[in-house]
C-alpha cells in the first residue's frame, strides 16, 4: 500500500478547506461528495480497491455489479496546493506547481534524465528521499511484456497502477538514475509502455517471464556491464532468484470496444460497474480513468 498517497489524499480536506466530505444516505442510496484522488491498491485475489474523496474512503470491490453515478460539481483544486485551477497538468497539479515541483519534472517521465547528481533538482531534499533510494527494474505483463521501474517502495503499487497481470523484479539499483539507464537498454528489445485500451479488453496471455529476463540480460550483458563499471560493483544487483507475481484484477466483464470517459466533456458519467483494472473504472458505457481527474470534485452515489 503506498501510505505516501494516504497521507497527501488525507491532507485534501485541509488544502480545500473544508473538514470532513460529505456523505448523505438517502432511501438506501448512499451519495458522496469530496475530490477525487487516485484509487488506492491493495495486493489481494482479486485486487482491492479504495476509492479517496477527501477524507472518505470507499471501498469498490463490493461495487462491481451495481449502478453508479459521478457527476463533476465543476471544481478543480490542485492536489499539491489546493489552489482552485480551471486546469490540471500530470495528474491533479496546478499550472505553477506543475513548474516548480520535482515530482512533476520530466525526469519523472525519463528517469535515465534524473539530474540531481547534475546540482540541478528541483528540491534536493525531495530527490534524496525520493530518487536516491533503492529502485527495481522489472518487467510486467499488461498489454504485452513491458520493462519498467520503480522505487522499492512503490512495489507492488506500481504494478498495479499499471493493471499488470504479472511481474517479476530483474535488478535492484541504488538510485533512480540507475534504473532509468538499465531501461533504456532494456527497452531497444521490449516496450516500455502499456497499451491501455488493449490492456482493458481482458487478460493478457501468461509470458514465461524468468525466460524472458534471462534472454534479455544475457542480449544486453556487455551494456550492463558498462553501467555496472561506470557506477561500480555494487551499484546493481541482478535478482535471478525473484519470481513471478500473479495478479488478479476485479473484473465481471471486459469491453469488446474501448471507450474512453471524460468529466470535462460530459460532467455525469453513470452506469454498471463492470470492473477495475489499473486506474480504469470500467463501465457498461465506457471506461474513467480516475488518476487523469485527480483534484476534480464531485458527487458520487451508489
Amino acid at each position: 500500500m503506498n501510505l505516501a498517497l494516504f497521507s497527501i489524499a488525507g491532507a485534501t480536506s485541509l488544502l480545500f478547506g473544508r473538514a470532513r466530505p460529505e456523505r448523505i444516505c438517502e432511501n438506501a442510496v448512499m451519495k458522496f461528495s469530496g475530490h477525487l484522488g487516485k484509487m488506492l491498491t491493495t495486493l489481494d485475489d482479486p485486487v482491492r480497491y479504495i476509492l479517496p474523496l477527501d477524507d472518505e474512503r470507499i471501498g469498490m470491490n463490493d461495487l462491481v455489479g451495481q449502478h453508479i453515478s459521478l457527476t463533476y460539481a465543476g471544481e478543480i483544486h490542485c492536489i499539491a496546493c489546493g489552489r482552485k485551477t480551471n486546469k490540471i497538468f500530470s495528474q491533479g497539479y496546478c499550472y505553477p506547481c506543475f513548474k516548480s515541483l520535482p515530482e512533476c519534472d520530466s525526469c519523472i517521465i525519463k528517469p535515465e534524465q534524473c539530474h540531481y547528481f547534475a546540482g540541478t533538482c528541483r528540491n534536493p531534499a525531495w530527490g534524496e528521499e525520493h530518487c536516491l533510494q533503492d529502485h527495481y527494474v522489472y518487467l510486467a505483463n499488461s498489454s504485452g511484456i513491458k520493462v519498467g521501474i520503480t522505487r522499492g517502495s512503490q512495489i507492488p503499487t506500481r504494478w498495479l497502477d499499471q493493471g499488470a497481470s504479472e511481474a517479476l523484479p530483474l535488478f535492484r539499483v541504488k538510485n533512480r538514475l540507475l534504473s532509468g539507464k538499465l531501461e533504456v537498454i532494456l527497452k531497444q528489445h521490449v516496450a516500455d509502455r502499456t497499451d491501455w485500451r488493449k490492456m482493458l479488453k481482458g487478460t493478457p496471455t501468461p509470458v514465461d517471464l524468468p525466460a524472458k529476463r534471462d534472454e534479455l540480460v544475457k542480449t544486453c550483458s556487455r551494456q550492463i556491464d558498462v553501467v555496472k563499471q561506470e557506477h561500480g560493483a555494487d551499484s546493481l544487483e541482478f535478482l535471478p532468484e525473484a519470481t513471478t507475481v500473479t495478479i488478479r484484477y476485479p473484473v465481471s466483464s471486459h469491453p469488446d470496444k474501448v471507450t474512453s470517459l471524460n468529466f470535462d466533456k460530459t460532467p455525469a458519467i453513470s452506469g454498471i460497474l463492470q470492473g477495475i483494472k489499473g486506474q480504469y473504472l470500467i463501465l457498461d458505457r465506457g471506461v474513467l480513468n480516475i488518476r487523469k481527474f485527480s483534484g476534480y470534485k464531485i458527487g458520487f452515489e451508489y
